[in-house]
């Protein structure tokens, strides 16, 4: 009886993301998006915290409902970096920007952090 040789499948290699997907899929914004992202994110869960209808956020946000709806989905086009931190205003948040000299280990970049 011959042996047959089993072949191990091709393992690809793993790269570690950077952090931002959009960085990682070479979108020319990335920062903004990913800035956008995390905004919009606090937003959703400060609206879930809060127990809001898409009509009730509306209201307070000053926004329409299909507006709230494409926050909800992440669907940003539509909202700038200063818009989505005026709705978070709106939803009594502070926003506090901190600039400073980033460490030579890396480049420059822009995060956003959610207490």
């Amino acid at each position: 009886m011959a042996k047959q040789s089993v072949r191990s499948p091709k393992r690809e290699a793993i790269v570690r993301g950077s952090g931002n997907v959009f960085a990682d899929l070479n979108f020319p914004d990335a920062e903004e998006r990913q800035t956008k992202l995390r905004l919009a994110h606090a937003l959703n869960t400060v609206i879930d915290a809060s127990r809001l209808t898409q009509e009730a956020a509306a209201t307070r946000l000053g926004l329409n409902q299909p507006k709230v709806s494409a926050l909800r989905n992440y669907r940003l086009e539509g909202f700038s970096v200063e818009r989505l931190m005026a709705l978070l205003t709106a939803l009594d948040r502070d926003i506090e920007i901190v600039i400073r000299k980033k460490p030579k280990s890396r480049g420059a970049r822009i995060s956003v952090v959610a207490a």
